[in-house]
């Protein structure tokens, strides 16, 4: 009897043990709960007199300035509530439709604004990145050379992409308050969001997993205090014996890596020292090799030499003067008289591809249309170097 007590015990508590890995906190049970904010960016006024009927009527309605024109500052509270202060400017364009009539100049507009606002995902649950909001507030508009106080009204989203950066989009009614000389408005705007003094905290589904570890915690210290001293140590010996495999495997997986680490560093260097060699530069109408460009094939002879490994393909090229028939047979010989050499070090053949273009690769735009001085068609005639294997 008691030995089967023991028995469910033990199996209990691998149950609660195998429950509290799957439930674990992440970065993601974590959640900004209060901060303040800076954004910077830009603002669309519609003031066309039938904004809120014509809503996206950006040819004829919509006014922005190419430059940013917006900012604000707000402090953000763990309730949801944001106090926010905003300035814009912008300029109402002549042509377009301003209160219902055509604009005749260029006007500029300037607004400040203050709202309180409310984050949604307090009602709706945490959804990530994804922060939408609302907000009333009040504030004054000179539009259209009218100064006005306006009631206000936002909806808009923020998305975080993390704890201090995000973009911040909105759209704000702007209701004038003396509605007998100045027109209702609509301001959409788009910017760049910046959180600092973030304290974070747990979201709901944070809460509850740390609610539901705490309890298993406790759950499983009951269970364990019931076992006998014998299980214990029996339960300690497996402990120790599971833990210096996982201490081998990860020994093993160490090596592997450090091996691994080292072989990729040898590759990289190698291709390293193949890229920085260079190329083969030739003169007009020549396929041969000058004191300068050997120095250049010495070295790459070199690699290959410290590279049993290492294969290599030549490409050689030609500028774009003279038939496309002779430049072709032309980066065949260029081809041919650099790999010629590299072999003649003592470096195998079979190491050694290579691959004639003629004009057909041109490094620069002097083709046979485009008049270039000689210093630019020498950067054409060439042979480079690109590597094909480097096990």
């Amino acid at each position: 009897m008691k030995s089967t007590k023991l028995a469910l015990a033990v199996l209990f508590l691998w149950s609660l043990a195998s429950s509290s890995q799957e439930v674990q906190l992440t970065k993601k049970d974590s959640i900004v709960k209060s901060s303040w904010m800076v954004s910077l960016g830009i603002n669309i006024v519609d003031d066309s007199g039938d904004e809120f009927g014509n809503l996206f009527d950006i040819k004829d309605g919509w006014h922005a300035v190419p430059f940013p024109s917006r900012i604000s500052v707000g402090r953000y509270f763990d309730n949801g509530l944001g106090l926010e202060a905003i300035g814009t400017y912008n300029k109402y364009k002549e042509g377009k439709i301003v209160d219902n009539v055509v604009n005749p100049a260029d006007v500029d507009y300037f607004g400040l604004d203050f709202r309180i606002s409310y984050d949604l995902n307090m009602i709706l649950g945490e959804m990530g990145f994804f922060d939408p909001y609302i907000g009333i507030g009040a504030g004054y508009t000179d539009a259209n050379n009218q100064g006005r106080g306006t009631y206000n009204a936002v909806l808009g989203f923020r998305t975080w992409f993390s704890d201090h950066w995000g973009l911040d989009f909105n759209t704000t009614g702007k209701w004038a308050m003396d509605t007998e000389n100045a027109s209702n408005h609509i301001q959409h705007a788009v910017g760049v969001a910046y959180r600092f003094d973030v304290k974070k905290g747990l979201s709901r589904k944070g809460e509850e997993k740390l609610a539901l570890l705490q309890e298993m915690e406790k759950e499983q210290q009951r269970v364990q205090d019931s076992i006998a001293a014998k299980q214990k140590a029996d339960e300690e010996a497996r402990l120790l014996a599971e833990r210096l495999e996982r201490e081998k495997e990860a020994a093993r997986l160490a090596a592997e890596k450090a091996k691994k680490d080292a072989e990729d560093a040898r590759r990289a260097k190698i291709e390293n020292e193949v890229r920085n060699l260079g190329r083969v530069y030739f003169k007009l109408n020549s396929s041969y090799l000058s004191i300068a460009d050997k120095k250049v094939l010495d070295k790459l002879v070199g690699i290959l030499e410290n590279s049993p490994s290492l294969a290599i393909e030549v490409s050689a090229h030609t500028d774009s003067r003279g038939t496309d028939k002779y430049n072709q047979w032309l980066s065949e010989k260029r081809a041919k008289r650099t790999v010629e050499y590299i072999i003649s070090k003592g470096i195998s053949e079979e190491r050694i591809k290579y691959d004639a273009f003629g004009e057909t690769r041109l490094t620069n735009e002097c083709d046979d249309d485009t008049p270039c001085p000689e210093k630019k068609h020498s950067e054409n005639r060439r042979s480079a170097f690109k590597i094909l294997s480097n096990k």
